[in-house]
C-alpha cells in the first residue's frame, strides 16, 4: 500500500476492471448499473467516501474482487464497512440484511441508489415479464425494510436519535 487512500477515480478504475465483461440481466455492461448507482450516490449528497462505497458496492457478491482485497485495500474503514453492510451473503435473511444495512453510517444512501437504479421502469422493460415483476416486489419489500417510503430519501427524513440527520 501507497500509505494514502484511494481516490474516487481509482476506485472506479479498479470497479470498471473488476466488472469488465460483466452483464446484467438485460445484458448490458454491468459498469452502466455502477456508474449510475455513483451518480446516484453524488446527486442525492453523498460524499467521497459513500461514492467509492458505491462503485464497490458489488464486487464482493458478485465476485468482481474478494473480501481479502477490500481488507487489504487503502481505503478509509468507512468505506469497506459501507461495502460490506450491503453486501448481500448467500442464504441471509432480508431482515438481516436489511439491519445491518441501517446500522451502518453511510451504507443507506449507497442501496437506495442501488435500488433507484435496479427499479428504473426502463431497466425492468428491458426483461421478461416474469422476472421484471418478481424483481419490482423484491426491491419494494428491501425498500419497505429500509424505510424508503415514496420519493423520500434519507437526508429528507429527520431521526431524533441520530444527531446526524438534523
Amino acid at each position: 500500500m501507497t500509505g494514502r487512500n484511494l481516490s474516487v477515480s481509482e476506485v472506479e478504475a479498479v470497479a470498471r476492471a473488476a466488472h469488465a465483461g460483466q452483464t446484467d440481466k438485460a445484458g448490458r455492461p454491468y459498469v452502466e448499473h455502477l456508474a449510475a448507482v455513483a451518480e446516484g450516490v453524488r446527486t442525492r449528497g453523498g460524499d467521497d467516501g459513500q461514492i467509492a462505497a458505491a462503485w464497490l458496492h458489488d464486487a464482493i457478491e458478485d465476485d468482481a474482487l474478494s473480501a481479502r482485497w477490500l481488507a487489504d485495500v487503502a481505503l478509509p474503514q468507512e468505506v469497506k464497512d459501507i461495502v460490506l453492510a450491503v453486501t448481500k451473503r448467500p442464504g441471509e435473511e432480508l431482515s438481516s440484511y436489511t439491519a445491518r444495512i441501517l446500522a451502518t453510517p453511510g451504507a443507506l444512501l449507497v442501496k437506495e441508489a442501488d435500488l433507484a437504479h435496479n427499479a428504473d421502469p426502463a431497466r425492468l422493460a428491458a426483461l421478461d415479464e416474469p422476472s421484471s415483476t418478481r424483481l419490482a416486489a423484491k426491491y419494494a419489500q428491501v425498500r419497505g425494510l429500509l424505510g424508503l417510503i415514496g420519493g423520500e430519501s434519507p437526508s429528507d427524513r429527520k431521526n431524533p436519535a441520530n444527531p446526524e440527520t438534523h
